[in-house]
């Protein structure tokens, strides 16, 4: 018979195991969910400085509104109200490049441009060190017809307010990393290469805080999901309380237009 490990956990009759521990004697009532999400992926505790920056990160990524997320999960709701299940998933099968996914793609983009200096030698030490690097990787960003994740967003666009937060506690738990470094510098130097201003968003900044956690750029993508799914339990829930799927729905109805296709 063939072999399937695992170190996440295992169960008998009378007992359930995770990570190497009994839940119900050393777990429950002693690690807080957000500890345990850090400790199954990274298959360590984090320390209580990597904790305070990974719980801002999943309370900033949590909710945004009705975003097309929302808006999916409840519409979902409203087609199908005995399948919660469908409508939590059909909200986190909409995180793409342009909501949630902006999370992985600025880590990527920020350990893509640290692993192209590192051969070079040792990363910066001084802001103007991390202002050239930043500028390389901006540059090639858009030599190549690319934008560059994590910046501008459609509605904060005099700041995001989650940004200086999730950088203010980075650096009070002393976790300010080569990431979170080469994306302010991002921000310090885009305005002269790309001619505009934009600003640092949420979404980036927890890509770059979680890469500086060590996470890597393919899971990323998983926290921003494990976040959301909070927000979008919370959208369901009040579509049970007070419904309005049923009104986006007949107001979308209302205001098609039908056009006859040209070859008919």
């Amino acid at each position: 018979m063939p072999e399937y490990p695992t170190s996440i956990g295992t169960s008998d009759a009378d007992s359930i195991t995770l990570l190497g521990h009994d839940v119900a004697s050393e777990l429950m009532g002693k690690v807080s969910f957000g500890e345990l999400a850090f400790w199954l992926t990274a298959l360590r505790r984090p320390t209580p400085g990597e904790l305070a920056v990974f719980e801002a990160v999943l309370v900033a990524l949590a909710d945004h509104g009705f975003t097309p997320s929302a808006i999916a999960a409840r519409l979902t709701l409203t087609g199908a109200p005995e399948s919660l299940q469908g409508a939590l998933a059909a909200g986190l099968l909409g995180g793409g490049s342009r909501y949630l996914g902006v999370t992985e793609d600025c880590g990527r983009f920020l350990a893509e441009a640290l692993a192209t200096a590192a051969p070079s030698g040792p990363l910066p030490s001084d802001d103007a060190g991390w202002d050239e690097l930043a500028r390389s990787a901006v540059t090639a960003q858009r030599a190549a017809g690319k934008y560059v994740p994590g910046l501008g967003h459609p509605i904060h666009k005099n700041g995001d307010p989650r940004t200086p937060v999730i950088f203010r506690i980075a650096g009070d738990a002393g976790l300010l990393g080569p990431h979170l470094r080469l994306f302010a510098a991002v921000g310090r130097v885009h305005p002269e290469i790309l001619g505009r201003t934009l600003p640092l968003n949420g979404a980036g900044v927890c890509g770059a805080a979680l890469a500086d956690l060590g996470f890597p750029p393919d899971l990323l993508r998983g926290f921003a999901l494990l976040a959301r799914t909070a927000g979008l339990l919370g959208h369901l829930a009040e579509e049970m309380r007070t419904p309005v799927g049923e009104s986006i729905y007949r107001e979308t109805d209302d205001a098609v237009r039908y056009i006859p296709p040209a070859s008919a």
